[in-house]
């Protein structure tokens, strides 16, 4: 087994994003074609998508909080 250094780490640490939307991509695309519905935002919305192409809007959502990366939050309990 090949012992990773750091710029190696940081290389492959660089491509989960782009591992992790091909993964949810791909997850969408199977549910659809099994017949299942996927709920999604698509601009604002929270709607309910069918394997036939149609969309039903299940909820509109409240604006989007920005968060700046690395920033921590704190949830109230």
């Amino acid at each position: 087994m090949k012992t990773l250094n750091e710029k190696a780490m940081r290389v492959l640490e660089g491509s989960i994003p782009e591992l992790a939307s091909g993964a949810v991509r791909q997850a969408y695309i199977r549910a659809l074609a099994s017949g299942s519905t996927v709920v999604e935002v698509i601009d604002g919305q929270l709607v309910e998508s069918r394997p036939d192409g149609s969309h039903k809007v299940l909820k509109t959502l409240p604006p989007a909080i920005p968060v700046k990366p690395g920033s921590k939050r704190r949830m109230r309990t």
